[in-house]
């Protein structure tokens, strides 16, 4: 049977989609995107990206740059992915719009407005701070969820780790007398049968 799916921007019924539940996709968003300020941007071509947020306007507002979390450069339209605060679970996944939200634009006082509340540790001058060297965007959900309750993939969703300069082969930290022969709750070869 096929339903018609809500579009998250409240626009109304999208076009119908073969085989998903009925899902009030605008309220679901909203609900889960008020209350999770953490949230993944996957970027066509590269992987999701975990990204803090603010919810207003019915827009999620995110920032970026020096004294910031690190994103990388976001076309003009990605995925959103936001899980559910209760099991930390993939709840929801929509397309968005993205765009880049400038001092003169009339989104800037309600975005920063809304990045500065949700932001722990704030200080007096961040907004100059974002206005001289963040970027400031708005991405706003479009068209019918991606992945929704009824309609998620038989698959886990689970990405590769992605590459990064940390290791910890190569270098073993010095120890006073050796390292132990015997480590706890390990054993050696030669202690297999003995003493049960």
């Amino acid at each position: 049977m096929t339903e018609r799916a809500e579009d998250p921007a409240g626009s109304g019924p999208a076009a119908p989609v073969q085989g998903r539940t009925t899902v009030n996709a605008t309220a679901l968003f909203a609900e889960a995107a008020g209350k999770s300020g953490l949230l993944w941007i996957d970027v066509p071509g590269d992987r999701a990206w975990p990204a803090w947020h603010a919810w207003a306007e019915d827009t999620v507002f995110i920032v970026s740059g020096p004294g910031e979390q690190q994103l990388p450069w976001l076309p003009d339209e990605v995925t959103l992915i936001l899980r559910s605060k209760d099991t930390g679970g993939r709840l929801v996944a929509v397309r968005a719009s993205v765009r880049t939200v400038t001092v003169d634009d009339p989104l800037w006082e309600p975005a920063t407005q809304a990045l500065k509340a949700g932001r722990l540790n704030a200080v007096d001058d961040q907004v100059e701070r974002w206005a001289q060297s963040c970027t400031v965007r708005a991405l706003r959900p479009f068209g019918a969820p991606l992945q929704a309750p009824g309609s998620y993939p038989d698959t886990s969703g689970a990405a590769p780790v992605p590459p990064s300069p940390a290791t910890t082969t190569g270098w073993r930290p010095w120890h006073l007398g050796g390292r132990p022969l015997r480590r706890r709750g390990t054993r050696l070869p030669d202690d297999h049968g003995a003493g049960g």
